[in-house]
């Protein structure tokens, strides 16, 4: 069975051999702590599950400090020669696009079609994270395609892999980070002032405001968390469990999903997803940081309010 576990000793894999090249660069700044950091989180994927809590902690800690000392600085990339990429460009075409299409596409398949492969005691896919699992898989089975498209052997996706990470930086990390947090506050009760909160100051017996106070505050949430994931346990413990759920009867999976969706809207608007808003602009090197949450603003807020209407109307 292809499980998540897999997965994760592929992106461990691809983490250390990350390191390896940025202990072997000697055009990189601080190569050996930049390979040290690259090496502490691949040891979080490869072998995280067998090592006890503390080391894990203290693994996050040293990644923490070897990220905060600026010591992940890009090494120095040779440009392709103009003539070159002007050549690649006109070779590839429109077709340069199908990688980035087929991966979601190969995602609906396995969900759809793979995951039907099973027998009476096994799976050829986990059920259980049944989306992630298909989307690693596609991730894998797009590779052959990119490497046949752009006629480079499969190393350079290696060394691609780690110019984009150089260029993600610590940035990297907050997603997992985010969403630990957001575990950390439900765990502290902020669910529960959330939802005392929404009881008194808002009129939540109406099933539109209670809609609108889902919807919104994971917005609002993920703004302030810089992640959607951070956001919805909170959020979901606070409002959509006890109010949408419990007292207006919504149905759990739809209003889960169309929940993630509106908190996606807040990544869309908030400087604190870095490394969906602050990492492309710079490298894009647009002179406005905030450029491409500009963009993007007007595009969420019309999202939200088509997720507050399909959260109504199909929840219930």
């Amino acid at each position: 069975m292809i499980s998540l576990s897999f997965l994760y000793l592929l992106l461990g894999l691809l983490l250390l051999w990350i390191a390896l090249l940025s202990l072997c660069d000697r055009t990189l700044p601080n190569r050996f702590a930049a390979g040290a950091f690259w090496g502490c989180y691949a040891l979080v994927f490869l072998v995280g599950d067998f090592l006890p809590h503390m080391l894990v902690g203290i693994i996050v800690v040293i990644l923490a400090l070897l990220a905060g000392s600026g010591a992940l600085k890009a090494s120095a990339q040779k440009a392709l020669a103009p003539e070159l990429l002007t050549q690649s460009m006109q070779r590839l075409g429109r077709w340069i696009f199908l990688p980035p299409l087929l991966i979601p596409l190969l995602t609906v398949f396995g969900v759809l079609v793979l995951s039907e492969i099973k027998g009476a005691d096994w799976a050829l896919l986990d059920a259980k994270n049944l989306t992630l699992v298909s989307l690693g898989l596609a991730c894998v089975l797009s590779l052959p395609v990119v490497c046949g498209l752009t006629r480079e052997k499969p190393v350079q996706a290696g060394l691609e892999a780690k110019r984009l990470m150089e260029a993600m930086g610590w940035a990297v990390l907050l997603p997992q980070l985010l969403a630990t947090l957001g575990l950390l506050f439900n765990e502290a009760g902020v669910g529960t002032a959330v939802a005392a909160l929404s009881e008194t100051y808002l009129a939540v017996d109406e099933r539109m405001v209670a809609v609108c106070a889902y919807s919104i505050g994971m917005a609002l949430f993920t703004i302030i968390m810089g992640n959607a994931f951070a956001a919805f346990p909170v959020i979901t413990a606070g409002i959509g469990i006890p109010l949408l759920v419990m007292q207006h009867g919504a149905n759990p999976a739809v209003m889960a999903a169309i929940g993630m969706f509106s908190g996606y809207c807040g990544t869309l608007m908030t400087p604190m997803a870095a490394n969906f808003n602050i990492v492309p602009a710079a490298l894009l090197e647009l002179k406005d940081p905030h450029l491409v949450i500009k963009a993007q603003f007007p595009t969420a807020l019309l999202l939200l309010v088509a997720n507050i209407v399909l959260l109504y109307f199909l929840a219930f």
